[in-house]
């Protein structure tokens, strides 16, 4: 059984994971601020680094069925460090969905989890929803 160790490295990267959303939420409020936004997404991928490590980083962006979302995050990472903010987010956003869309069906359940705001994730139509995009069909007790 693999287990979660919590040691320094892995801290250092959660902060920076941490402070890397925080910049890029700051950039986009701020009319996408391609300083921010840049600062942002050099914190989130050092913060990747440092807590899954950087074997498994280059693991997860290097398989063949992340391919498309790698390369549209990379190329949108690079426009925003060149001064295309907007057209940079877009495509980050499209290559996260892709490369983090096997990670939905783990969320959604976390949600659900979570004691206040998992009421919401657990009204019947947000579950349909979720059941819904997860692929899988609701039986109906007879």
């Amino acid at each position: 059984m693999v287990s979660f160790e919590m040691n320094d490295r892995k801290k250092i990267g959660l902060g920076l994971t941490a402070f890397g959303i925080l910049f890029s939420f700051l950039g986009i409020v701020f009319f996408f601020d391609k300083g921010l936004l840049a600062m942002g997404n050099i914190l989130f991928l050092s913060g990747l680094m440092l807590t899954i490590g950087l074997k498994s980083t280059m693991q997860f962006f290097m398989k063949r069925q992340n391919y498309k979302g790698t390369i549209s995050f990379g190329i949108g990472f690079f426009l925003v460090l060149i001064g295309w903010p907007l057209m940079g987010m877009i495509l980050e956003a499209y290559g996260f969905i892709v490369l983090f869309s096997g990670f939905w069906p783990t969320l959604a359940v976390f949600l659900q989890r979570i004691p206040i705001l998992g009421w919401i994730f657990q009204q019947p139509f947000v579950t349909s929803f979720m059941d819904k995009y997860r692929g899988r069909t609701r039986r109906v007790p007879v």
